[in-house]
């Protein structure tokens, strides 16, 4: 009689077992992945550039220290160019930045903190304006926020 009872058992518990470890929700998660990735690639990136861009341009309390970059079309396109890829690259792309360093290009500039927060509230908004997670976004200003030291007060 205790066999015929152990049998219907294990089976029972065989067969909780396999269905509590059932995919329910899809398939299994994928190993965490990049925030390159997570933000789309090149091409999601570049859009984002594109909108900071144009918010900064827009942005009285920072545009005049971009008004001779934006009047020459070489000059705006290499920053565009340096700033996706040092988001690429910074985010673990594939690009490679080829610019200049952060202290090099601000040495002389004397930009203040407001300006840089301006700047920054500008790169925000274009993250919102993109519906970027704000976990990416965290993640991203914390890959950025370092270079603060290199370009505030140089």
């Amino acid at each position: 009689m205790i066999k015929h009872i152990r049998i219907p058992a294990l089976l029972l518990f065989v067969a909780l077992f396999f269905a509590a470890c059932k995919d329910q929700d899809g398939p299994l998660p994928q190993p965490d992945s990049t925030l390159y990735e997570r933000l789309g690639g090149v091409d999601a990136i570049a859009l984002v550039v594109d909108k900071f861009l144009a918010n900064v341009v827009a942005d009285d309390a920072i545009n005049a220290r971009f008004a001779a970059t934006v009047a020459d079309p070489f000059r705006t396109q290499l920053l565009r160019n340096n700033l996706i890829d040092q988001i690429c690259a910074g985010t673990g792309g594939p690009c490679q930045y080829k610019g200049k360093t952060m202290l090099e290009a601000h040495t002389g500039m004397n930009i203040t903190d407001a300006e840089f927060n301006a700047l920054v509230g500008d790169l925000v908004a274009a993250l919102d304006f993109y519906n970027v997670p704000q976990q990416e976004q965290d993640e991203l200003l914390a890959i950025l926020g370092p270079m603060k030291s290199d370009i505030v007060g140089q």
